[in-house]
């Protein structure tokens, strides 16, 4: 008789889906706050929206295929993915990104598949992906922190970012009339100018944008999403095993890296700069589509965090979680058919062929 074999999810506390998926959403408030004080209404906006399509997208998808609507939709994965997406995308993105974005992911990378646990890449990332291949512009295009001289996030108050977001202007002015380079994109720009991590934090063109050395408000809001990982951790929601690869090895390139050549910034600018610990704790953790014995979920993570850096530093994208979680996706079969947990009752792992 043949066998169904699932890799993954496996639920080993009690509970279910629904529940786990609440604390994932709980977990993300402390950054979704940290990320509206700093850069406006627009991301808490972005995400009603998203969940609004999330929902509508799924609801679709199961009324074609005839399963039933309420009882999928109770397992809250659809919300957390819009969630994610809509974080990831900038607090003045237009209306029409997130709409592609977050359906593409629902309807393509996910229902496409099968539904919950049968999809091999991170929907969320893929639907992120998507945008920042097409429309590149739209997606790297965020307002200045909170507190940078010469930005105008100030003016954003929640009827400017509504009407911003479902209109695509303010006044009459474009989008990029008032957003500016991210942090990393500053990096890029002053290494490319060989110009050192110091003279880039005192230039002014570039050093407005560095709290710290650090980047103002891009710290806030990873030790946010910090915050929150730690909280899933607490609550055995995800385990240590990702988020420690992850870090340990952007920590490490970081490190060794800087020590070469100072323009590349130290590794504190890395830890928490960009989308780092929404990645390590929110990500990359996704129990679908990551490996699942725990040296493999080491080592998957420390390849994303291994990706993230190179991209970051030597790439075509100032940042990089999206690619290098759906590169590791890719591998992540692999990894569990090399490095598989040790079979009950018996001292080794279990060995293929059955030695």
């Amino acid at each position: 008789m043949a066998l169904i074999s699932i890799t993954s999810p496996h639920s080993q506390a009690p509970g279910n889906i629904g529940a786990f998926m609440r604390q994932v959403i709980y977990a993300t408030i402390p950054g979704v706050a940290a990320l509206t004080y700093y850069f406006g209404w627009g991301t808490l906006i972005n995400i009603a929206f998203a969940i609004v399509i999330a929902l509508c997208s799924e609801a679709l998808i199961l009324w074609l295929r005839k399963k039933p609507i309420l009882f999928y939709l109770s397992d809250y994965s659809a919300v957390v993915t819009a969630i994610l997406l809509a974080i990831a995308l900038p607090p003045t993105a237009p209306w029409w990104l997130t709409l592609v974005g977050t359906s593409f992911a629902i309807i393509i990378a996910k229902q496409l598949y099968g539904g919950m646990g049968y999809n091999p890449f991170n929907p969320a990332m893929i639907g992120y992906a998507l945008m920042l291949v097409s429309y590149p512009l739209e997606v790297t295009s965020w307002l200045p922190a909170l507190g940078v001289e010469g930005g105008r996030q100030g003016e954003l108050d929640f009827s400017t970012a509504l009407s911003t977001i479902f209109a695509s202007h303010i006044n009459g002015e474009g989008i990029d009339a008032f957003t500016m380079a991210t942090p990393l994109d500053s990096l890029k720009t002053a290494a490319r100018s060989a110009l050192t991590f110091g003279e880039a934090v005192n230039n002014p063109v570039f050093g407005e944008f560095y709290g710290l050395a650090i980047g103002k408000g891009w710290a806030a809001v990873n030790l946010g999403f910090l915050v929150g990982g730690l909280y899933l951790l607490a609550r055995k929601i995800i385990t240590w095993h990702i988020p420690a690869g992850f870090l340990a090895s952007l920590f490490l390139f970081a490190i060794v890296s800087h020590w070469f050549k100072d323009a590349y910034g130290p590794a504190s600018f890395h830890l928490l700069s960009g989308g780092t610990m929404l990645g390590a704790f929110f990500i990359a953790t996704d129990p679908v589509s990551a490996a699942t014995s725990n040296m493999g979920r080491i080592i998957y993570g420390f390849g994303i965090g291994t990706l993230i850096y190179i991209i970051r530093v030597w790439g075509g994208y100032p940042d990089a979680v999206a690619f290098a979680v759906l590169l590791m996706n890719l591998c992540a079969p692999t990894i569990d058919y090399y490095i598989q947990p040790r079979t009950y009752g018996h001292g080794r792992r279990h060995q293929k062929g059955g030695r």
